[in-house]
């Protein structure tokens, strides 16, 4: 049989359409295996860092961090003046010189400047904030760590808004995928315009000469510190190592070392140790050959060092955990070491040995002396903790800091963590009264209070930049939540003005401020500020460090050649000056030294700073017309000085390309710097002069070691530059050539020379002095711009104030209500008009007399040195002298102000409150000025004095006994019984009444100072009770050591004693041993209720009858108890003898007389001392049972009706006060050994 077989049509459309399924599964799996690294399974935590490599001698240490977007990443050599409260991230000269961290997997690569240098250290400014700010928690200042647990990709949300050009950007074969999956659309797969323009027709692939080398091994490894040596080395290190964030600590470690330029690495475990674990690379900032590494503190405390770039290293153990490390700015070797204990160690052997500088010192407040400024090149600036809110600025030598060799330039207290040290300005932070007073110093001379506007009232304050002799401060006012304040200074650092108003700030990683202003590189007087304006936030510009600020000007053409309409004011280019806290929204800018001119930035144009549709622009003449680059957000990065720019993507995908340009970013070319795409971490270039070497890392999945590519940029240059391919550029500002009093002209390469400037190069400029005019001048202190543009004083200002210093025949500078701006060099002109005029001091009587305590309280320690410091604002501090009265009896007077300088000490003898009086005087007036003192001493020692029984709705008096008796200003807060709301008096003693029966608490507390000590005591409360003092056998002195818990115990022997001697009820008796020799106690009887039924003759009977059994047993020697073997102590009733009332002889009628005479007084004197009985603490009262009337228990208040009994126990018991009284120190002296003596009442038992 013969088989064929038919085409059919419908079996043909079938096949096409399970084809093209298949061709869809096939592009869906590849787009997803792509970005597999992106999908949320995958627990990397992405951060964007980039290496950065210093090679400046910058004073800090080289702590080349990787600097991740989130942790303070800035771009270029422009500083951004933006961080506060001692961030290493933010402070380069106070951050330790260590080796930049690597993060493991970036979502995008982070244009930090140029390749060659770090402007990480390069930044001369430390940014402190002055009100206390902590750094992270390693101590070291280091960005924050990369986690090895996550990778996601960039911003979603700005991905979705990102333009169709946009996304025809992305390099073929570079991946296509996304976080998700997805289907690549056509546009995706065409080429984008700036690839079509940059290769025009099709054409081969250009390459740059790379060389890729993998560190085996190395692949859990989630963060590298690298370090090219530089000085025309071809060394770099690398330590890589496995960050466990769970345990917080450093698990793994590789040292990696290439000594050609990064094309090969041998790994040095074995030289370092096989089991050492390394967490940091720390370089000396003024000799790159010397390498210092620290081991992980879990598992030894030590540091490897080396002098031969890491060739060898040799071991030294230490005693303490070094969190950061400053190196000195000119000694090679010597270095600050702050231990986890707070304790500061010197070195002047790099390392090799160590001395302990200083114990408890503040973290990261401590500076090395400036040349100089200070008189000794080893003189060391510190904060040293005192107390909990109380600090001591100091200074000391680095090898002899001893109380002798204790500088103290700052006379008191200071805030915790406001020391800032930088360049000649020292600042301090004290505050009074809840509010900060910031001090300066200039020059190493005397500390003044900063003078902002009267009435800015700062709730924040962070020092900004104090190079040019002059300080720019970013200030919180009172009514500021979210933005900053911009203040400059005088050169002397004191009289401040009003710069920009409303700058952006934000919080970093580390809870430091982030402040969105940006200092132009190469142009002095350039910055940049983000400033909001009717909560819109706009990118401004000013060429004269403040004085002048205008919008940005938008470019006039897209990417694509088109128009742009946005006309000034209402539409303009705004600019990301800072880091964000979200790293996916975080912007980037970029400037550098020897390219004067040019800024790189992203940012977007519109009516305010947006975070969506972000591209990134290029200016070429100083902000004053800008070009679009890129759509997206590219990393780009200087090379060759300049002379040409390098752009990397930002992106979570893999990557093989970069872009080139050689002529300011108006044409840039495609390169392939690897054959396969690869996940950029980070880019290290080359330090020197040339910069033409760089190093990409990266890897290739998630899984794989890290990958070092090295590119060499040499081969695409044709040639030396000659003076042929240079042209000039005049600096100017919309075309003012005048900017800070000259004319600039600078040298530049042309946009057509593709030249290698190379090590020779160095930026040329001349200039030309400049007229000056207004422009030239800003407000002075106390001076306000008007609309018209003329400044006026102030509401608040008084233009004679300036004069204060004065003194008569000499002469002082009277402000025109300008000055010019610091570093403007302009002549001639209107200088003479806006110049202050040299005048002759006015003669005025003393106004504006102050009087403080040096530490700034109004309290003080008896008998322990008080400062008081004397001010006056105006007036002929010479001719006028002042008298000091210190309120004890003791006053000084001084001829004139200036001899007062260091302040007036005084000592007071006694506690007490005093008013102290300053006053001011000479020929033409006088002034005064008042404080009271608080003079105080130490609250050792409290005793509540009450009564152990009282009887119920009966008053009861309360005291509290104090030791020493007098402490100065006291409170008392009482809690009595269940009341929740305490009573509060300034007296000793109180007196209530309880209305329930039982056993309640009374605690007092009193304040005194800053302590507050506490006594509590029970109080057992009865309608009805009868008591009797108890005596002893003499033995029983010998062991009374007279402290509460051995009276508690015996009372509870003594309690069992009488017990078995009765058979009495144990809950009808209550036993309590009085304090003080002879030992004494007292007993109490309950009546049963359910006997007496209530009624008060029943219970009178009841108690008559268990008191006479039990004075019964007492006076047969019945109740005895053993105290210890061989002391068996006897209870005894207590009893006193007692005269006859009337002697019935008629011989001894007038004895008889004198007798009943004594018995009167001995009644009133009982009447006099229970009328008064609250001034005398201790003294107990209690109820004696009625025969007459109702038999109800009274206090014996009248002496007819106080038995005899009762006037036995009332003697007895004033007797004990008596002794506790003459016992009680008085004052602040304690008392003197040989007295024994107790001011605590007993407790009863029941």
């Amino acid at each position: 049989m013969e088989t064929g077989s038919t085409f059919c049509p419908k079996w043909h459309s079938a096949l096409w359409l399970l084809l093209l399924m298949m061709l869809s599964f096939f592009h869906a799996a590849k787009a997803e295996i792509t970005c597999r690294s992106c999908q949320p399974g995958n627990k990397w935590l992405a951060q964007e860092l980039l290496l950065n490599i210093d090679t400046s001698a910058s004073s800090a240490g080289l702590k080349e961090e990787v600097l991740g977007r989130g942790a303070g990443a800035a771009g270029g050599e422009g500083r951004r003046p933006r961080c506060a409260a001692g961030s290493a991230d933010c402070a380069p000269d106070e951050a330790e010189y260590t080796v930049p961290r690597l993060g493991r997997h970036t979502r995008s690569l982070r244009a930090n400047g140029d390749i060659g240098e770090s402007e990480f250290a390069k930044t001369k400014v430390s940014y402190v904030k002055m009100s206390g700010q902590r750094r992270s928690s390693d101590g070291v200042g280091l960005t924050s760590a990369v986690s090895p647990t996550r990778r996601t990709r960039r911003n979603s949300g700005k991905d979705e808004a990102r333009s169709p050009h946009s996304a025809q950007r992305q390099d073929p074969g570079e991946g296509t995928g996304s976080a998700v999956a997805r289907r690549v659309t056509r546009s995706e797969l065409r080429r984008s315009g700036d690839e079509r323009r940059a290769a025009g027709p099709r054409q081969e692939e250009l390459k740059l000469n790379s060389s890729t080398f993998a560190l085996t091994g190395d692949s859990s490894h989630n963060q590298a510190m690298v370090h090219w040596s530089g000085q025309n080395s071809s060394v770099i290190l690398m330590l890589t190592k496995l960050f466990d964030f769970n345990l917080n600590s450093v698990t793994e470690s590789s040292l990696w070392r290439s000594t050609d330029y990064g094309a090969t690495y041998q790994k040095l475990n074995d030289k370092v140790g096989a089991k050492t674990i390394l967490s940091y690379l720390y370089v000396s900032p003024n000799n790159k050959r010397k390498i210092m590494l620290l081991t992980d503190p879990e598992v030894e405390s030590s540091l490897l060092i080396s002098s031969d770039e890491g060739a060898t290293y040799q071991k030294y153990r230490l005693n303490f955990y070094i969190l950061s490390l400053l190196f000195h700015p000119d000694q090679e070797d010597w270095i600050l070491a702050y231990s986890h204990d707070q304790k500061l160690y010197s070195s002047v052997e790099f390392g090799r040995r160590w001395q302990l500088v200083h114990e408890r010192v503040a973290p990261n407040r401590f500076y090395w002396s400036k040349m100089g400024l200070d008189k000794e090149p080893g003189l060391i600036h510190l904060e040293t903790s005192i107390s909990e809110g109380q600090a001591l600025y100091v200074t000391c030598k680095l090898q002899n800091c001893t109380d002798a060799n204790k500088g103290k330039p700052f006379p008191g207290y200071i805030d915790p963590n406001s020391l800032v040290v930088q360049d000649e300005y020292v600042f301090v932070q004290v505050s009074t009264a809840g509010r900060p007073i910031y001090y300066v110093s200039a020059k190493r001379d005397v500390f003044n209070p900063m003078k902002l506007p009267k009435y800015t009232l700062p709730k924040d304050l962070h020092v900004i930049s104090t190079d040019e002799n002059r300080v720019v401060a970013a200030v919180q006012e009172w009514n500021q939540n979210e933005t900053y304040n911009l203040y400059v200074s005088d050169t002397s650092g004191v009289y401040y003005t009003l710069a920009l108003e409303n700058v952006v700030s934000s919080m970093g990683h580390e809870g430091n401020v982030m402040v969105d202003l940006y200092e132009v590189a190469g142009i002095k007087g350039m910055f940049l500020a983000n400033k909001k304006t009717d909560n819109q936030v706009k990118t401004h510009i000013t060429y004269n460090r403040g004085r002048d600020w205008r919008l940005l000007q938008a470019p006039s053409k897209d990417l694509r050649g088109n128009s742009i309409h946005c006309v000034l004011p209402y539409c303009s280019l705004h600019l990301h000056l800072q880091v964000s806290a979200n790293p996916y929204t975080s912007g980037n800018i970029a400037s550098r030294e020897s390219a004067p001119g040019i800024i790189v930035a992203s940012g977007s144009f519109g009516s305010e700073l947006t975070t969506s549709n972000v591209s990134v622009y290029i200016t070429s003449d100083a902000g004053n017309t800008w070009r679009q680059i890129f759509d997206e957000e590219y990393a780009v990065l200087y090379l060759d000085q300049g002379g040409a720019l390098v752009a990397i993507r930002h992106t979570p995908l893999p990557i093989r390309h970069l872009w080139l340009s050689f002529d300011e970013g108006r044409q840039w070319n495609k390169y392939s710097f690897t054959n396969m795409p690869l996940f950029v971490d980070g880019v290290l270039g080359e330090p020197g002069e040339e910069t033409l070497i760089m190093t990409i890392f990266g890897h290739v999945s998630h899984r794989s070691e890290w990958q070092l590519v090295k590119i060499d940029f040499r081969s695409i240059f044709n040639r030396r530059c000659t003076e042929a391919d240079y042209q000039t550029w005049h600096l100017h500002n919309q075309g003012e050539p005048c900017l800070m009093g000259v004319k600039r002209i600078y040298r530049k390469l042309k946009p057509t020379s593709r030249c290698v400037m190379g090590k020779m190069y160095s930026v040329s400029m001349t200039s030309g002095l400049c007229e000056c005019t207004e422009a030239d001048f800003e407000c002075d202190y106390g001076y306000e711009r008007r609309s018209n543009g003329n400044c006026s004083p102030a509401f608040w200002f008084h233009p004679s104030s300036m004069s204060r210093s004065c003194t008569t025949g000499m002469t002082f500078l009277n402000s025109t209500g300008y000055r010019k701006v610091v570093s403007n060099n302009c002549t001639a002109g209107v200088s003479v008009e806006y110049t202050a005029r040299r005048r002759q001091c006015p003669i005025q009587a003393p106004k504006g007399l102050h009087l403080v305590t040096s530490e700034g309280t109004l309290t003080a320690t008896l008998g322990t040195n008080v400062t008081f410091l004397v001010f006056l604002e105006e007036g002929d501090g010479a001719r006028t002298s002042i008298n000091l009265d210190f309120g004890d009896g003791h006053a000084l007077t001084y001829s004139n102000v200036s001899s007062i300088e260091d302040g007036i000490k005084h000592i007071y003898r006694a506690v007490g409150i005093y008013r102290v009086i300053a006053t001011g005087e000479n020929n033409l007036g006088s002034e005064t000025a008042m404080l009271y003192l608080h003079v105080t001493c130490q609250l050792e020692y409290i005793h509540l004095s009450a009564p152990f029984v009282a009887v119920r709705n009966k008053e009861v008096n309360l005291t509290a006994v104090l030791w020493p008796s007098q402490v100065g200003t006291v409170t008392y807060i009482w809690w009595i019984g269940n009341n929740t709301e305490p009573v509060i008096t300034l007296e000793g003693s109180v007196a209530c009444m309880f209305s329930r029966e039982g056993i309640n608490t009374v605690t007092v507390q009193v304040s005194a100072g800053n302590s507050i000590l506490q006594d509590r005591k029970t109080i057992a409360v009865h309608e009805y009770f009868r008591s009797h003092l108890l005596a002893f056998s003499s033995n029983l002195d010998d062991h009374n050591p007279d402290v509460a818990e051995w009276r508690l115990d015996v009372s509870r022997v003594i309690k069992n004693s009488l017990i078995q001697a009765t058979a009495m009820r144990e809950d009808k008796l209550l036993v309590a041993v009085l304090p003080g020799l002879p030992t004494a106690a007292e007993f109490f009887l309950l009546p049963d209720k359910l006997l007496t039924e209530g009624k008060p003759e029943k219970t009178a009977a009841h108690l008559d009858q268990l008191a006479e059994v039990l004075l019964s047993a007492l006076n047969q020697n019945l109740v005895q108890f053993t105290l210890r073997p061989g002391v068996q102590v006897t209870v005894y009733a207590a009893h006193l003898s007692a005269a006859p009332l009337v002697d019935t002889s008629e011989n001894h009628s007038g004895s008889a007389m004198l007798m009943l005479l004594s018995v009167v007084v001995v009644g009133l004197a009982v009447f006099v001392i229970y009328k008064f009985k609250r001034k005398i603490p201790g003294l107990n009262v209690y109820a004696q049972m009625q025969n007459e009337k109702e038999q109800e228990m009274k206090s014996p208040a009248n002496p007819t009706e106080a038995t005899a009994g009762s006037q036995r126990d009332l003697v007895h018991s004033l007797e004990i006060l008596d002794t506790e009284l003459n016992s009680r120190p008085i004052g602040c002296m304690k008392p003197h050994v040989h007295v024994k003596f107790s001011t605590e009442l007993p407790t009863y038992i029941v």
